[in-house]
């Protein structure tokens, strides 16, 4: 290895691989010098009963990324790969086993497994493994407290890292699973919540008879006033009750397709809110950020703060250069650690 791989002008390209999309980075210490995607994902390895759709996109992103980085003078070659999400999961490319929580930097990176996957490129891979929290035993009685994640680790060791969450802290990740990360006052990942609000909020949208009843798509904004009737009704009348409402409210002409979406936002946010405020997750005295979809995050952050509990929403640009630089700490553990048995 040379001195490069360790100093700040470190090299590699950065993957992030989920159930629908990959996205990929070209980084030269904190300067992304270039970037893709494709809504590909495990979800294709599922459906396929193959990887080979995967490997594809991988080999097609990768290789763009190294056409700029060869252009430049001198040229900017990645020393290596460095991946995340569910590229290390059963349906990735190699099944990496999660760390168990408390888990930081340490654990995480000493977990992290080097491949080769020459049908995709001669680089080598890092694979970052995910978190588990709870027992192994997954039966009725111990389900409350167990809970996985694979690529959120990667976004908390970058916001701690970039002073962007200070523990003990509650990272809310809201994408298609909503994911409440308790970090402990050592900055360890102590154990996570997740819920599929994200996945049933599309499905509701889209897939049932609520589709005429919302907007197609996410609004700018969500209306405050309407979210926080969804939140009453969620509470009065349990979740199911509180989707059919929506039906209701178009059948009697209440409200716009965006205002009946925000209804529908508010049945889901109070469900996860109120189980996370019981859990004891969610107190007044614990910061927590939050990233993902900027109105519903906000949206969210107007909800914590009627509950007193201080909350920051992320940008898009903060979330992905905590990701990168989360990936960059891991990339640089693992590559001392490789150096040192060397």
């Amino acid at each position: 290895m040379n001195s490069a791989e360790t100093s700040e002008e470190l090299c590699a390209i950065y993957v992030d691989m989920g159930t629908t999309n990959t996205r990929v980075w070209l980084v030269r210490g904190n300067e992304i010098l270039a970037r893709g995607s494709k809504t590909v994902g495990v979800r294709d390895t599922a459906r396929d009963g193959s990887t080979t759709r995967i490997q594809s996109v991988l080999n097609e992103l990768i290789t763009a990324m190294l056409t700029p980085a060869n252009e430049t003078s001198p040229p900017n070659t990645p020393e290596s790969i460095v991946t995340a999400g569910m590229i290390g999961s059963p349906l990735g490319l190699a099944g990496v086993p999660h760390v168990f929580a408390p888990a930081g930097l340490r654990e995480i990176a000493d977990a992290s497994r080097w491949f080769q996957f020459p049908e995709i490129t001669d680089l080598p891979f890092l694979v970052v493994p995910g978190v588990r929290s709870g027992s192994t035993a997954v039966d009725p009685e111990a389900l409350a407290d167990v809970d996985v994640m694979r690529g959120e680790e990667t976004l908390c060791l970058g916001l701690i890292e970039l002073g962007l969450v200070r523990p003990p802290a509650v990272v809310l990740n809201l994408g298609s699973h909503w994911k409440a990360i308790q970090l402990s006052t050592d900055g360890r990942i102590q154990s996570s919540v997740t819920s599929l609000s994200g996945e049933l909020i599309h499905a509701a949208q889209t897939q049932t008879v609520l589709a005429s009843s919302v907007s197609k798509e996410w609004p700018a904004k969500i209306s405050q006033r309407w979210m926080k009737e969804g939140m009453k009704e969620q509470r009065r009348s349990g979740l199911p009750r509180a989707l059919f409402s929506v039906r209701l409210l178009e059948l009697t002409g209440k409200a716009t397709q965006e205002d009946r979406f925000s209804f529908l936002v508010g049945a889901f946010t109070a469900a996860d809110l109120d189980a996370l405020v019981a859990r004891g997750i969610l107190v007044e005295n614990i910061p927590v950020v939050i990233s993902g979809n900027e109105a519903l995050a906000e949206a969210w952050r107007e909800a914590l703060q009627e509950r007193s509990v201080p909350a920051k929403v992320l940008t898009t640009d903060e979330t992905e250069k905590a990701f990168l630089a989360g990936l960059k700490s891991i990339l640089r553990s693992a590559l001392a650690r490789k150096r040192n048995e060397g």
